[in-house]
């Protein structure tokens, strides 16, 4: 099993950054990849970005190409999503989750069956 434990979010004006952080814990050894998701009320959980486990390679969906990073702490098992430039169109809970022992990259990560979930962090921005 492992746990994941989101951090970061707030209220913030458009143009603000925020850094999300997830602690994850347990059986962490098997993780390849950390990926990070977004929900409004009456839509659909959307992919935002992931990393692999190792950090060393990163996706990001079209909207937030360029603004957000994703990132990964190989010290202490910990992932950030760093969020510049935010618009009222991130407001959302961001969730992460990870993938355990079936690798991605790049695009299929954006499709991969992600095994873990966090609760969820609430950001939103103000215009």
């Amino acid at each position: 099993q492992v746990q994941l434990v989101e951090s970061g979010g707030g209220l913030v004006q458009a143009g603000d950054s925020l850094k999300l952080a997830c602690e994850a814990s347990g059986r962490t050894s098997n993780l390849v990849a950390m990926g990070w998701f977004r929900q409004t009320p009456g839509k659909e959980r959307e992919f935002v970005a992931a990393v692999t486990w190792g950090g060393t390679s990163t996706y990001y969906i079209d909207s937030v190409r360029g603004r957000f990073t994703a990132s990964k702490d190989n010290v202490k098992d910990m992932a950030y999503l760093e969020m510049r430039q935010l618009k009222p169109e991130d407001t959302a809970v961001y969730y992460c989750a990870a993938l355990w022992s079936r690798p991605c990259s790049g695009y299929a990560c954006s499709l991969a069956n992600y095994d873990y979930w966090g609760r969820g962090t609430q950001v939103t921005v103000s215009s």
